[in-house]
């Protein structure tokens, strides 16, 4: 007498948890983080001059930022800087300004594009 199985249906119901999906989603969203990169006062020393440099200048500045175990890059002339909340606005070049925490930057290149 044969087993009468039904594969892979009896499998499916579970694949369809939203709860199991979450949870997968941010087990993924996990695994690709890495964490906050230690800076010492002479890189932060560097990169607060590139920045000054590049407002200075009016150079094109590509800011590497992290945030929340991820980073990205703004690309942009530097607009003004904020002393009192130690923020960056950044003019991108799509034309839209955005404020960057500088505790946040963790690379700064000069472009010698303006």
């Amino acid at each position: 007498m044969a087993i009468r199985d039904r594969g892979l249906v009896k499998w499916l119901p579970a694949h369809f948890a939203p709860e199991l999906r979450a949870a997968h989603r941010e087990l993924q969203r996990d695994m690709n983080r890495i964490e906050r990169p230690l800076l010492d006062e002479y890189q932060i020393e560097e990169m607060e001059s590139k920045i000054c440099y590049g407002m200075e200048l009016n150079k094109l500045v590509k800011l590497t930022v992290w945030r929340d175990g991820y980073t990205y890059e703004e690309i942009g002339h530097v607009h003004y800087l904020e002393p009192i909340h130690k923020k960056v606005r950044l003019k991108t070049e799509l034309g839209t300004i955005s404020r960057i925490k500088f505790s946040d930057i963790i690379a700064v290149k000069i472009s010698d594009k303006t």
